[in-house]
């Protein structure tokens, strides 16, 4: 079995149909003409060579196979020939003269002058059996050739009816699309809107600076919210999820956005950029990184409230890449554990790219923390963001009762 699908097995089934037809019809020709070389013998050996090239010129094979027929009495060249030209050329009006010049082989003897016409009954059984000979062939090649086309158009029909499940899939995708654009539009747009419009009355009527000054970090963190609302809006309603379409849709920050994403924190954040934003023209891996840091001080808020925070963005020289097979986001385990073998999965070739470092130290007992909603899939979605490109992220506790995360993107994935 092994054999048969190798090698040997390939060019045996591509030489066969070839090569068993010219020894089909050469054991023909021996057997009704004998060894001696006579002209029978010849004219019917040749006849069977030319089946070497009867599937490039298969009307000349067949008028080569003729004499054979007629003077040698053979019947598998001419039949086999007859065969290729019909399943290859099945011109009607070819295929009638063809069939006309074999039943005239067939039917008069050599030499013609051994032609005896008073022998009705035996040139009627003749007649018949040089028609059969010549229809059975047509037939059978016009079948084949009929069966190839039909199993082309069912692979046409096939790819069509895939084609269609995958419009209708993207047709129900792009109304579930639109439908959630609508709930964010109605719902969440409508919230935010409440609270800016909040956020301005305090901000207006207050006498209290620190309130003021609350009241506007609110209200511009409202207004950049429903910013990147209506982007995101913009791109659920993008018809077909076009790539292009929603990417130029979506929202674009980057590393100059950094200062301003730590200043509406209210968090006590230290900031340390070395590497200059856009420097390297791969906006993806910038975006990639503010959303890291974003992230991050979204989860400190949440876990460790009160905390010092040390953000870190630099260039590195070499980063090595991995593919780590998922986790919990909320699992500080399964997050160790993906930094554990990140040397083991590392691949030996390096490459340009940028570091970013959020850590942060243990909660301030005394802080309140906030009762902020959270479904566990912040550091799923970092790492996944990660190694869609090319990139690694580590998240772990410290000894110091803090908390780390680690991401490296290479700047190719930009």
């Amino acid at each position: 079995m092994a054999a048969a699908r190798g090698p040997v097995g390939r060019a045996a089934r591509r030489i066969a149909p070839v090569v068993v037809p010219v020894l089909l019809a050469v054991a023909d020709a021996l057997l009704v003409n004998g060894v001696e070389l006579a002209l029978e013998l010849w004219v019917s050996v040749v006849a069977a060579a030319a089946l070497l090239m009867r599937r490039r010129f298969p009307l000349l094979v067949f008028l080569f196979t003729l004499p054979g027929l007629y003077i040698g009495y053979i019947w598998f060249a001419p039949m086999i020939a007859l065969y290729t030209l019909s399943a290859r050329r099945p011109g009607r009006a070819r295929l009638g003269i063809c069939a006309l010049l074999l039943i005239a082989a067939h039917f008069f003897p050599y030499p013609i002058s051994d032609l005896d016409l008073s022998e009705h009954r035996e040139n009627t059984l003749v007649l018949i059996d040089a028609c059969v000979t010549s229809a059975a062939p047509i037939t059978l090649g016009l079948l084949v050739r009929t069966r190839r086309e039909l199993a082309v158009r069912v692979e046409d029909l096939t790819r069509s009816l895939r084609r269609e499940d995958r419009l209708l899939a993207d047709r129900v995708k792009t109304t579930e699309r639109a439908r959630l654009a609508r709930e964010m539009h109605d719902v969440v747009a409508h919230q935010v809107s409440l609270i800016s419009l909040q956020a301005g009355a305090v901000q207006v009527s207050t006498e209290d600076e620190a309130a003021r000054t609350g009241a506007k970090t609110i209200r511009d963190l409202s207004i950049r919210t429903l910013e990147e609302l209506r982007h995101m809006v913009g791109v659920l309603r993008a018809a077909g999820g076009d790539a292009e379409e929603a990417r130029g849709l979506a929202p674009q920050p980057d590393l100059d956005e950094l200062p301003r994403l730590i200043e509406m924190s209210a968090l006590d954040v230290t900031y340390e950029g070395g590497v200059v934003a856009g420097a390297s023209g791969a906006k993806t891996v910038e975006r990639a990184a503010f959303r890291t840091v974003q992230e991050a001080l979204t989860n400190v808020r949440k876990h460790a409230p009160g905390a010092r925070v040390r953000v870190r963005v630099d260039p590195v020289d070499t980063i090595r890449t991995t593919h780590p097979t998922g986790g919990d986001g909320t699992a500080v385990a399964d997050a160790a554990r993906a930094a554990d073998t990140r040397s083991a999965d590392a691949a030996d070739e390096g490459t340009q790219g940028l570091r970013v470092e959020i850590r942060n130290g243990p909660p301030d007992a005394t802080a309140t923390a906030l009762a902020l909603p959270g479904g566990g899939h912040g550091l799923v979605g970092l790492r996944e963001r990660a190694q869609s490109l090319g990139g690694t992220l580590e998240a772990r506790p410290t000894s110091d009762g803090g908390f780390v995360v680690r991401a490296e993107f290479p700047y190719g994935a930009g």
